[in-house]
């Protein structure tokens, strides 16, 4: 049986919360907390914070990796970015933090790998998907762009087999009116399905689903049923994982309401294919709100590993 590890920051209006933190499942649906509440990792560069986690193990050398948005609000909202989202989107980090493991204990220094030039707006919620025809990991974000203008958002990408050495990055996914965001990406008999925060007309999460990382994509009907049902303007964050009884879990972040009320709400369907997620909240237990994060299947091993270490060695 599976272990679980859920990679996440907090909601809080100090720099703690914009950091690296692990919670565990042995089951995907009763979590714990790591650390005692308290961050494992911090960011000492960049922005000073961190947000939108993701994690991955390499399957080619088994090292782990966490990549994250460079971004303190705590820090920069009042000062450097002026209580401004729109000079963030323009003007913030052309990197993204990234940690490396062998053991998901101790991680490497926090280093800035710079993926965007001076045309990419901030990038903002990495995430990563194995291309299995291409034998390919595929780092994937959200980003404006000055070839529209720094119009709507889209989803760019760029390729890797060690997470040290990148190709230039493309448009994976854009839609011409509205802007995509918080794409998360999963393969399942041999197709792939991305879920979106679509920004407006509808402001909902959209799953969509294609033959190839690359595209093209098409909706999923059933789902955008099921996410209509749901109040617009209110979750972002997808993140997904198989569940042991081959069902599988879609995380919602919930920022309906201020402060601690925010985090991670889960839904539950057969399958990616079906798109038919049916809210599950009875069903799940959290320690307090998850943001933005990602899942890593882990085993019994990982698990204990992470459970009894003292991350205050780091």
């Amino acid at each position: 049986m599976s272990a679980y590890l859920f990679v996440h920051f907090k909601e809080k209006k100090t720099p703690d919360g914009e950091q690296i933190y692990f919670s565990l499942s042995r089951d995907g649906v009763v979590w714990e907390e790591v650390n005692a509440g308290q961050p494992v990792l911090w960011a000492y560069f960049g922005d000073k914070g961190v947000r939108d986690h993701t994690i991955v193990r390499n399957r080619f050398d088994g090292k782990y990796h966490i990549f994250a948005t460079d971004l303190s609000l705590a820090y920069g909202m009042r000062g450097k970015y002026h209580h401004d989202w729109q000079e963030i989107s323009r003007n913030g980090s052309k990197c993204l933090s990234h940690w490396e493991s062998e053991d998901l204990v101790h991680w490497s220094e926090q280093e800035l790998v710079k993926l965007g030039d001076d045309s990419f707006g901030c990038l903002w919620a990495p995430d990563i998907v194995f291309d299995r025809e291409k034998e390919e990991y595929v780092l994937h974000w959200s980003s404006s762009h000055a070839d529209n203008g720094y119009g709507p958002k889209g989803i760019f990408s760029s390729r890797t087999k060690d997470f040290h050495h990148f190709t230039v990055p493309k448009l994976l996914y854009r839609e011409k009116e509205n802007g995509v965001i918080d794409s998360a990406i999963y393969e399942q008999d041999g197709m792939y399905y991305m879920f979106l925060k679509h920004e407006g007309s509808p402001a909902r999460i959209m799953e969509l689903c294609a033959p190839h990382v690359d595209g093209p994509y098409t909706m999923v009907e059933k789902f955008d049923e099921r996410m209509a049902l749901l109040e617009q303007g209110q979750y972002e964050a997808p993140t997904a994982v198989p569940l042991d009884d081959g069902q599988w879990c879609l995380f919602l972040d919930y920022y309906g309401v201020p402060g601690a009320g925010q985090g991670y709400v889960p839904f539950v369907a057969p399958d990616l294919k079906s798109g038919d997620f049916v809210r599950s909240d009875q069903r799940f237990s959290f320690p307090y709100g998850f943001k933005h994060g990602t899942i890593l299947k882990i085993g019994e091993e990982e698990y204990r590993r992470i459970r009894n270490f003292d991350f205050s060695e780091q």
